[in-house]
């Protein structure tokens, strides 16, 4: 049974993830390298019970008892030894998301159960560092408090009684899961980045302007906002870092990413993070 649970990593997934589990009482501890990004993260976190305050999803109380649930922790040498489960949501790198796991394998006692918020990166992989049989991707969607689905991916040893309290966790939290397989970008981004990979192109072809791109899908297929927006939202270099991540799991010419993407990150323009992407902020 899970009653404790670790989330490394204090950014915009990481600090949406301690958000839901904090409000489904759970007590929660956030593990971050420094101080000062322990402050952000628990600046966001009140930010975001706030604004659900004002949109009256939740009650002075509901948020007052989430934000007790919360403790925080800096350097994962100090993971709280009783944790069941540990959700690791830092960037998409995998060196630096292996070298956590295993650094936890030594610390976190045997039972506790390791999920990766990875949006792509190989959960099979990631396994063989720690232990497979206990390892599975829990990849939350982006606004987390907002979003219900919660991909819940299997790599090739992770235990169906492992999958079957995760997948189960993930719908006492009021999320959506669906069981996947470890393949590269899963579900969600093997489909959603070749598109915004594709609207990349043909601005870069001159097909039309970012506007326009972005007009014909919110209007003609009823997106909620267009791919380029989102690129924008998501972060051009995470955007990237997927398509690699499937151009070199599937060696398919058909992922490739477009050469204005891979320009516009090392240029910096990273989207709403660095202030300019497809769109200025």
């Amino acid at each position: 049974m899970i009653k404790e649970i670790s989330v490394i990593g204090g950014g915009t997934m990481g600090n949406g993830i301690v958000t839901v589990f904090a409000l489904n009482n759970f007590k929660v501890h956030l593990i971050e390298m420094d101080q000062a990004r322990v402050d952000k993260a628990v600046e966001s976190i009140k930010n975001n019970l706030n604004r659900m305050v004002k949109k009256q999803t939740i009650t002075e109380e509901q948020m007052s008892e989430a934000v007790s649930r919360i403790s925080t922790v800096i350097g994962v040498d100090n993971f709280p030894l009783n944790s069941d489960l540990v959700v690791e949501a830092i960037y998409e790198n995998y060196e630096a998301k292996a070298s956590i796991f295993k650094q936890l394998q030594a610390i976190a006692k045997p039972e506790c159960i390791f999920a990766s918020n990875t949006s792509s990166i190989s959960i099979t992989e990631l396994g063989t560092v720690c232990r497979p049989d206990k390892f599975i991707g829990m990849h939350f969607m982006n606004p987390v408090p907002m979003m219900k689905l919660v991909e819940i991916i299997r790599g090739f040893s992770t235990t169906d009684d492992t999958f079957k309290l995760i997948y189960d966790l993930a719908g006492s939290i009021g999320k959506t899961p669906c069981e996947v397989n470890d393949y590269p970008g899963f579900i969600s981004n093997r489909i959603l980045l070749p598109m915004i990979n594709e609207a990349i192109f043909a601005l870069m072809e001159g097909v039309a302007k970012a506007e326009d791109i972005d007009t014909v899908m919110k209007l003609g297929m009823n997106h909620p906002m267009g791919p380029l927006t989102l690129a924008d939202f998501i972060g051009l270099d995470v955007c990237l870092a997927i398509m690699e991540v499937l151009y070199n799991g599937y060696n398919d010419p058909k992922y490739r990413p477009c050469p204005l993407l891979k320009k516009m990150v090392a240029a910096n323009k990273l989207g709403r993070k660095s202030g300019e992407g497809f769109y200025k902020y």
